[in-house]
């Protein structure tokens, strides 16, 4: 395991113990980060005070809904208070309106795509944007994001959500060319199924779940732990030459003919 001593981390994303976040934050933790962990409103806040219990080193708790700019104003202001430094952040936000995932795409309305789109996908430039600045000073940094293959393929009942990822993983290269120079990474893992609350929304998943089981070449479904492994490496140095990339995660279904 990667040793992340002295290391202190943003994650934004953690709503509740099944978020991939939430496994991110569980083993960065362990293996020596400091975390602060951002909540959306007063509801998860008692999620993530929960869950912030279990962790190894107490993180610091930060409000912060990322579809607010004013909200990421405060949220660098009182990082600046807090740490001298960010060496890594974690993008876990995502949401889609659940009419806009169960009615055929052709019927997506205007704001249910603004909004999938806006807290999808831009969160992750205007977070990348106001974060940067924390990173340089520690001479640089690593960004990850988490999408899924929505992004490139179309499943069923996932709808405006897989536009929002395909314009999360262009974001990513956008991203990594305008951040590389500050040597700054950019990078997204593309997980498998997992049972999230996200997921919770999406009718026939179990049907999904099963696809997967029946023709990855692991033959099984993966879990937060796996999606977890793989951030660790991208904000480790392990990867200090990975930018720009998509990283699937999926028990090697991606590959797959049939």
């Amino acid at each position: 395991m990667s040793d992340f001593s002295g290391r202190t981390g943003l994650i934004v994303g953690v709503a509740n113990k099944r978020s991939l976040a939430w496994a991110i934050a569980q083993q960065v933790d362990a293996a020596g980060a400091r975390l602060v962990l951002t909540y959306q409103n007063d509801r998860l806040k008692e999620n993530v005070d929960e869950l912030a219990a279990q962790l190894t080193t107490p993180p610091i708790l930060l409000p912060c809904d990322v579809s607010r700019d004013e909200d990421l104003v405060s949220l660098v202001e009182a990082l600046d208070t807090h740490v001298d430094g960010l060496d890594f952040v974690v993008h876990g936000a995502s949401f889609a309106p659940r009419e806009a995932l169960s009615a055929p795409f052709v019927e997506t309305s205007r704001e249910a795509f603004r909004m999938a789109l806006d807290i999808s996908a831009y969160s992750l430039v205007a977070l990348a944007r106001a974060t940067a600045p924390l990173m340089v000073r520690k001479g640089g940094g690593s960004i990850v994001t988490l999408s899924y293959l929505g992004s490139d393929r179309v499943f069923p009942n996932y709808n405006v959500m897989g536009v929002a990822k395909a314009a999360l993983e262009s974001s990513v290269r956008y991203l990594a060319a305008d951040l590389g120079p500050q040597n700054i990474r950019v990078n997204t893992i593309s997980a498998g199924p997992v049972k999230t609350l996200a997921a919770s929304g999406i009718s026939g998943f179990s049907g999904i779940l099963q696809v997967y089981r029946d023709r990855a070449a692991l033959k099984r479904n993966i879990d937060g732990g796996d999606v977890a492994g793989a951030a660790m490496f991208l904000l480790s140095d392990w990867s200090k030459g990975v930018s720009g990339e998509v990283i699937y995660v999926d028990g090697g279904y991606r590959p797959m003919g049939m």
